[in-house]
């Protein structure tokens, strides 16, 4: 499903006031050859999804100072995706990011645009991630095959990102 086709069902208000569960975020990425496209023929992350972490992981310098003892000074943060579920072959992320040229891929050849938000708003991010395949398949006989993706932010910091219809 591309993020134009969910979001015909969804009217984000700006203004949107309470609480918010995991369903209400979005992470799509665009798999397009030219790695190009507008973010509305993104595709969305989702079928076969139990999991998604989206985790901000900061990185830090402790010193300690004559007389003012420890400090601790933030020094970057690396955005990363969890992605994990079972396997669902036809799922347009889930064949791209476990086709053989990303699981072994490296580089750019494994990196994508993505977008980030959450539904109820419209608010969130758009970068650049590398994928990384942890598990294409796993689990014991007669369960389902479990995968285990994860996405890492490469190169500039993300951006802001308001979800638009117009702009999809």
């Amino acid at each position: 499903m591309t993020l134009a086709e969910l979001m015909a069902g969804h009217t984000p208000e700006a203004d949107y006031e309470g609480w918010v569960t995991n369903d209400d975020y979005v992470l799509a990425v665009d798999i397009s050859a030219a790695k190009d496209g507008a973010p509305g023929t993104y595709v969305v992350v989702e079928i076969g999804v139990a999991g998604l972490d989206a985790q901000l992981n900061p990185t830090t310098q402790d010193k300690t100072y004559i007389r003012a003892g420890q400090s601790t000074t933030k020094t970057g943060t690396q955005r990363s995706f969890k992605v994990s579920g079972d396997r669902y072959v036809g799922d347009a992320f889930q064949d791209y990011a476990l086709s053989h040229a990303i699981k072994y891929g490296t580089g750019n050849a494994v990196s994508v645009p993505y977008v980030y938000f959450c539904l109820l708003n419209g608010k969130g991010e758009k970068g650049v991630a590398s994928i990384i395949v942890n598990s294409d398949a796993s689990g014991n006989a007669g369960e389902s095959a479990a995968v285990d993706i994860e996405l890492k932010k490469l190169g500039s910091q993300p951006v802001d990102y308001t979800y638009s219809a117009s702009a999809s």
